[in-house]
């Protein structure tokens, strides 16, 4: 695991080093150039010094404690005769051009200074090597302090990063403390603005967890609260038929146990569907489908259903091809729940009309002409196991929660509206596929 304390000290300890070093050859490099300025100075002025002297060449005589002197000098006559050399033992070249000049020999590159004074030449030489040197020694007498502070720099910049790092550090203590009952939003970072987006999705993050948390408990309480009728209805049913003496009495008990069963079983049902489609549940992909066909098809598995009761369940009109993006089992659910809901509430001989239509948008609508609901409780009709006051359908009041959830899936809308010939009318808008 990368550590950025770790990173951030390392990646700027060895910036500096670099800069450093880049520093170092910039200063020898300046100090090379300089020092080459004053060097061709002295040879030039060493030349001059020696104008008006009068040598006579003798090799046996150098100059006193020559090795620690760099200069080499040679003197010609008018015939080319060397009068005077200061170090005949090196090895010079002889005179090239006059003034300055750069000459390599087998000891290594020399910088000449020649000069013609009446009748004799003089020369001043000195190797190249000795001006690097001291360029190098000038370069790391600058860059030595920094080399003595760059531990300081270092233990600096550990604490310059722990400083800076402290309000990250702080907001992981706060986020270690948070467990599934407390889930309060974070405290927003002060004066730490690059926190603040971490900080603000942190907080987004936990208020849907919670949000999350508080419909499931719902969720469980009112499941065990609905359960809980038809269960204590089945046991007390079962003691009837216990208590049975003929097999009229029996018979109506049985008959008793079976509704119960139905009704126990359709609940669960629901409750299964219904948690199937919760967000995060399931992985369901996305295709395109067509919405006429999945109509067809409930329409269809539902007209037994509707001709026991003498309803006239049919489609009023379907486009050939009405193509929506979305998951086609979730759809099939949320018009199976629409079109059993108006069965459910539909007198007998009644009508549904299911139409599937498509203008700028598909949309697919499935109006009944039962007593409809009133505007006001539209909205509650939504709302898991709800039951609208005085209705004598049975029901599990999941129907429409099931139809709510899959079409916030769908990114759908649904309206519930009056129908033209009263009763109500279901409309759902899909929007367009990209």
């Amino acid at each position: 695991m990368t550590s950025i304390r770790r990173t951030l000290l390392v990646t700027l300890l060895g910036g500096m080093a670099i800069v450093m070093l880049l520093g170092a050859y910039a200063t020898y490099v300046v100090a090379q150039n300089e020092a080459n300025a004053i060097f061709d100075y002295h040879l030039q002025q060493i030349a001059l010094s020696l104008r008006n002297h009068r040598f006579q060449y003798n090799p046996s005589v150098a100059i006193p404690d020559e090795q620690n002197f760099d200069f080499v000098i040679r003197v010609w006559d008018r015939s080319g005769v060397t009068v005077y050399y200061s170090q005949p033992h090196r090895s010079l070249p002889g005179l090239t051009q006059l003034g300055y000049s750069t000459v390599s020999t087998s000891e290594g590159n020399w910088r000449v200074f020649a000069i013609q004074y009446r009748d004799e030449t003089i020369e001043v030489a000195q190797p190249l090597q000795v001006r690097n040197t001291q360029a190098a020694t000038a370069a790391l007498r600058t860059l030595t302090p920094f080399l003595f502070l760059l531990p300081l720099l270092g233990l600096l910049i550990w604490f310059i990063v722990s400083q800076g790092l402290k309000p990250l550090m702080r907001l992981t203590a706060a986020v270690l403390e948070r467990n599934p009952t407390s889930l309060e939003p974070l405290p927003e970072p002060a004066g730490t603005e690059e926190l603040q987006p971490l900080v603000m999705a942190l907080n987004e993050l936990l208020a849907r967890l919670k949000s999350a948390m508080h419909s499931q408990r719902a969720f469980i309480a009112d499941a065990a609260h609905e359960l809980r009728t038809p269960l204590t209805a089945l046991q007390l049913q079962v003691q009837l038929l216990e208590r049975a003496n003929d097999a009229d009495a029996r018979h109506t008990a049985i008959a008793d146990v079976k509704a119960g069963l139905q009704r126990t079983t359709h609940v669960v049902q629901q409750l299964l569907t219904l948690a199937r489609q919760e967000p995060g549940a399931t992985e369901q992909k996305a295709t395109t489908v067509n919405l006429a066909e999945v109509a067809q098809r409930v329409v269809i598995d539902h007209q037994l259903l509707a001709e026991a009761k003498h309803i006239d369940l049919g489609i009023s009109a379907m486009p050939v091809n009405a193509p929506i993006l979305g998951n086609s089992e979730a759809l099939r659910i949320m018009l199976a729940n629409l079109v059993s809901n108006a069965i459910r509430y539909t007198p007998e001989n009644g009508k549904i009309d299911v139409l599937v239509g498509t203008t700028d948008h598909v949309f697919v609508s499935i109006c009944d002409t039962g007593p409809g609901i009133p505007p006001e409780e539209r909205t509650r009709v939504f709302d898991r196991f709800y039951r609208r006051p005085g209705s004598d359908a049975t029901g599990s009041g999941l129907g429409l929660a099931i139809v709510k959830t899959i079409a916030q899936q769908l990114h759908a809308s649904i309206a519930l509206l009056d129908a033209e010939g009263g009763g109500l009318c279901a409309r759902v808008d899909f929007p367009v596929p990209n």
